[in-house]
């Protein structure tokens, strides 16, 4: 009887465990989407680039990742453009 107590609790503790870890998860992956762009030129090397499309939360943006960290991007900028062709071209 014991033994089922303790495995009962085990269970519970395990249930809460996961449901946290899933809901902290959820939410960092809805609160890494750009809801605004900068028009300021990223002047640093660049890692990555991605395109996020408009949804009901985020804004279209091209996003640039460099060692600082991400940045959201308007896409319709000059410089974007030309940065995501230099880009591309590099890393082909």
């Amino acid at each position: 009887m014991e033994t089922r107590r303790i495995l009962l609790r085990s269970l519970a503790v395990a249930v809460v465990i996961a449901s946290v870890f899933w809901t902290t998860t959820a939410h960092e992956k809805y609160k890494q989407c750009c809801r605004a762009v900068a028009t300021a030129e990223v002047t640093d090397p660049i890692i990555n680039i991605r395109l996020q499309q408009e949804s009901s939360s985020c804004v279209r943006a091209v996003i640039i990742e460099t060692e600082r960290g991400e940045f959201c991007c308007d896409p319709k900028q000059q410089w974007v453009l030309k940065k995501v062709k230099q880009f591309f071209k590099i890393n082909s």
